[in-house]
């Protein structure tokens, strides 16, 4: 996050904040001290000593940890109940963030599912994915296979996701994701979702990852 270094409006009497727009400028005394705001969702931290006043934003949780894993664990119940008497699951995480999603639920679902799983990784540029490839060759044939990416945006990245699938005779082929945005522009619609969010679209989600550890999801 940037930080904006301001000069104070009046050293002696206050301080004016401009960059909180028309109508939203707030006054302070000159004492240090830091602030907490939230103005219009936007959390701020607002820092103010004798010598300047910086401004840092924090970031906009929409998901965190551990409600990130109650979605996790809610979409493996749905997978075990939308997939009565399967033999085996195929779970195909799209790489980076994907990845990490996806070997949570596998980890989810081995601890309370006898079903057998495989993992498998998928990579492709997402603004122009020609090439798709996976970590390593399968017989796809007749297994359930779910996609899993971090977020859903227009639908692009699910659909050429399927490539390497579509040689092969699945079973079923299903998706799902830990955030799902309305702005579908593809004939893809997730079949597990954690959180379906509207946004503008100007607006970004970011699912943070540590490791192979989902910490929760914000808005940019």
């Amino acid at each position: 996050m940037g930080v904006t270094v301001l000069k104070p409006a009046c050293r002696h009497t206050g301080l004016i904040f401009p960059f909180m727009g028309e109508g939203q400028n707030r006054k302070f005394e000159m004492h240090p001290f830091i602030y907490n705001f939230d103005f219009d969702s936007c959390k701020f931290v607002i820092h103010v000593n004798t010598r300047f006043v910086y401004m840092t934003a924090t970031k906009n949780y929409i998901l965190n940890q551990a409600l990130a894993e109650k979605k996790m664990r809610r979409m493996v119940l749905e997978i075990i109940e939308n997939n009565p008497d399967v033999k085996e699951i195929v779970l195909a995480g799209i790489k980076e963030s994907g990845c990490v999603v996806g070997k949570t639920i596998l980890k989810m679902l081995a601890e309370i599912s006898p079903v057998k799983t495989e993992f498998v990784e998928i990579s492709l540029d997402k603004r122009h994915p020609k090439e798709v490839t996976l970590s390593r060759g399968i017989d796809f044939n007749d297994k359930v296979i779910i996609i899993i990416d971090d977020v859903a945006n227009s639908g692009k990245t699910l659909l050429y996701a399927l490539k390497p699938f579509l040689s092969f005779y699945p079973q079923k082929v299903q998706s799902l994701v830990l955030v799902e945005r309305s702005h579908n522009s593809f004939p893809v619609h997730a079949d597990y979702v954690g959180l379906s969010v509207s946004t503008t679209l100007q607006e970004h989600i970011i699912v943070e990852v540590d490791g192979e550890k989902v910490l929760g999801a914000y808005l940019e």
